[in-house]
């Protein structure tokens, strides 16, 4: 009688995890059932940010998707779809010495987006995200301005994708 019961406890058992489905990444992105995912072409609204600035972000930020989950990346619109716009691309001084030098100088990009959870609205955001990087101002901001913005960048858009996907 106790092995029909341990047999039947088994079976249920089984029959339960088989009927919950999530689906995890080893980056501990929880993409849930959403099987798609879009990213529309993020365009450049920050005054001095390069023009080629918009297709690196969106270029990005689909990489992360379909690096992270196991979601196909599709055109038009997905279950789990992102767009939105550069807002910001600056530098401004930050430490100053004796003498008013300027020793500090600091780089920041900001990113708005609008994500949109198709399956569950509950999701869904819209949030400004921004990263910095502060530089010697002895060094040419143009020399050191494509490390910092690939820097800032991959921040950005790992911020965009654990808020959307790593629900901790």
């Amino acid at each position: 009688m106790r092995i029909i019961s341990f047999l039947l406890a088994l079976a249920f058992s089984v029959l339960v995890m088989q009927s919950c489905k999530v689906s995890y990444s080893m980056s501990g992105a929880n993409t849930g059932i959403l099987k798609t995912v879009s990213v529309d072409y993020f365009n450049n609204r920050a005054a001095l940010a390069p023009p080629i600035m918009s297709q690196y972000v969106t270029e990005e930020l689909k990489d992360l998707c379909e690096r992270q989950t196991n979601m196909n990346l599709v055109s038009g619109t997905g279950e789990a779809h992102f767009e939105g716009e550069i807002t910001a691309y600056s530098t401004r001084p930050m430490a100053i010495s004796g003498g008013d030098q300027v020793e500090l100088t600091r780089f920041t990009i900001g990113i708005r987006v609008r994500y949109i959870n198709g399956l569950d609205d509950e999701w869904s955001f819209e949030e400004t995200f921004s990263q910095y990087r502060d530089f010697e101002s002895n060094q040419n901001f143009e020399s050191v301005a494509t490390s910092l913005t690939e820097d800032i960048i991959e921040d950005i858009t790992e911020d965009i994708f654990n808020r959307a996907f790593v629900n901790w």
